[in-house]
């Protein structure tokens, strides 16, 4: 066996051979001489490896060079083709943040390319001449919507709340409630936070009841500010109790303390008609009191990853001048698609948004989707069985976590596939499609999925159930 592997070993070309072969030309001329010779050592280190590990199989050297070149050509593409790529969402979870979170409207991604692609007057006043701020293209929207005295955006919500903290708390004490120390996506804690930001964590309360006595008994000459978090991704039912916004404007108004209200999400719609209740709205939390407010511009917004941070002025010119403001600002182009989707609100044509849209999807619309699609498959004989089923969808993003809208799903069987097959064929086309599962089987949601894209995704399924 020893010999035969050692055979098959000196059939393999050496490096040179390879690299000056006709066939490596276009790769050479597409990227460079020294990225295909790296790319061909590490084929030719994995192709000896395999025969290795393989050493009963005979093979002609014809099929060797074959071999060796087809795995080029896969590691080339790997290396040279985008690697981030369009999926059709057919999970039924609206923000779903492994998959993108909010999708973009078309006019305010038309207008962020036209931005994008030529100069802008991005940080200049064409009226007075001079150099401005860039985020007053953002600002004046925002003050409109929240009526508020000011706002700002930086890069995500994350880094608003530091930012916030870190301007207006650093080396003294935030308190904040037991049943607010909440963890979201990505191990993004609220104490480690605190902690990052130089302001010291002074929680109050239990987990389940906080109440306005507890933040009261807890305020000393260290105390720098109140933080309010919305509980986000989880919530806490029964035997609970919570101090509202009001009591603690009442209070940091009494100390002259800044009241932060982490949102979140942060809606700007009212989502009660949808039976989605308990997603606060930012101007809400602005009248009820709040100094300042935080919230994304990837979540309910609709808009592209972005932190807002709106409220009174005079705490929100003291977090502008912190450095960090200008490490954490937005580039041109998220302010443009930030700039339209505001645009958007502030014209009352939400339903423009295709979060919103998503969420306005009755179901009886959705089953006429479902059922259009399951019709072409009924006069088939196809691997696959599709049935229309009833189920829910949800909002996701850490948004309304206990909150569901009724749907209409597509469960899919295969007479020779098991349900974790079907979902890695799925996942294998062009786009994948991506599906949840539940009792074993597979399915499909069509109110995460573009209207537009329904034709696509029928034609995906027979491609499917061909295989």
């Amino acid at each position: 066996m020893e010999q035969m592997t050692s055979s098959i070993h000196r059939q393999i070309p050496p490096v040179d051979t390879i690299i000056n072969s006709p066939r490596l030309i276009p790769f050479i001329q597409k990227t460079s001489r020294s990225f295909i010779i790296g790319i061909v050592r590490r084929v030719l280190n994995v192709v000896r490896q395999e025969i290795s590990s393989n050493t009963e199989k005979e093979i002609s050297t014809a099929d060797l060079n074959k071999i060796i070149f087809q795995k080029i050509h896969e590691e080339f593409l790997f290396w040279t083709e985008p690697t981030l790529k369009r999926v059709i969402n057919a999970t039924g979870v609206i923000l779903h943040t492994n998959l993108g979170r909010a999708p973009i409207n078309q006019d305010a991604l038309e207008y962020a390319t036209e931005i994008a692609s030529n100069y802008s007057n991005l940080e200049f006043d064409l009226v007075r001449r001079v150099r401005e701020k860039r985020d007053n293209h953002i600002s004046r929207i925002l003050e409109n919507l929240l009526d508020c005295e000011q706002a700002i955006v930086v890069n995500n919500n994350a880094a608003a709340v530091l930012l916030v903290l870190n301007s207006l708390g650093s080396g003294g004490e935030v308190l904040i409630s037991r049943g607010e120390m909440i963890e979201i996506g990505d191990s993004f804690r609220i104490p480690d936070i605190l902690q990052q930001s130089g302001t010291i964590l002074r929680e109050i309360g239990t987990t389940n009841k906080t109440r306005l006595a507890d933040y009261e008994q807890n305020i000393n000459e260290n105390t720098k500010l109140i933080l309010k978090v919305h509980p986000s991704n989880f919530k806490i039912s029964g035997f609970t109790s919570q101090t509202t916004l009001k009591e603690l404007s009442s209070l940091s108004s009494k100390h002259s303390l800044p009241l932060v209200d982490d949102l979140g999400s942060g809606c700007l719609i009212d989502l009660t008609k949808f039976g989605i209740e308990d997603e606060p709205n930012p101007h809400t939390s602005l009248v009820d009191g709040a100094d300042i407010v935080c919230f994304s511009g990837d979540k309910l917004l609709g808009g592209p990853q972005a932190g807002i941070i709106a409220g009174k002025s005079k705490f929100i010119n003291k977090i502008r001048k912190n450095p960090l403001f200008r490490i954490l600002r937005l580039d041109k182009v998220t302010l443009a698609i930030l700039e339209s989707t505001l645009l958007t609100y502030l014209k009352q044509c939400p339903d423009q948004i295709p979060v919103v849209q998503m969420i306005y999807h009755s179901e009886a619309s959705i089953e006429k989707r479902v059922l259009k699609i399951i019709q072409r498959f009924s006069n088939k004989n196809s691997n696959l069985n599709l049935n229309i089923v009833k189920g829910f969808s949800v909002i996701g993003g850490g948004s309304a976590p206990s909150q569901k809208l009724g749907t209409w799903l597509i469960s899919l069987r295969s007479k020779t596939h098991s349900t974790s097959k079907i979902d890695a064929l799925l996942r294998s086309l062009d786009p994948p499609i991506l599906a949840r599962f539940e009792m074993d089987t597979v399915l499909l949601d069509l109110r995460t999925v573009f209207p537009q894209d329904d034709s696509l995704l029928a034609q995906s399924l027979e491609n499917l159930a061909k295989s």
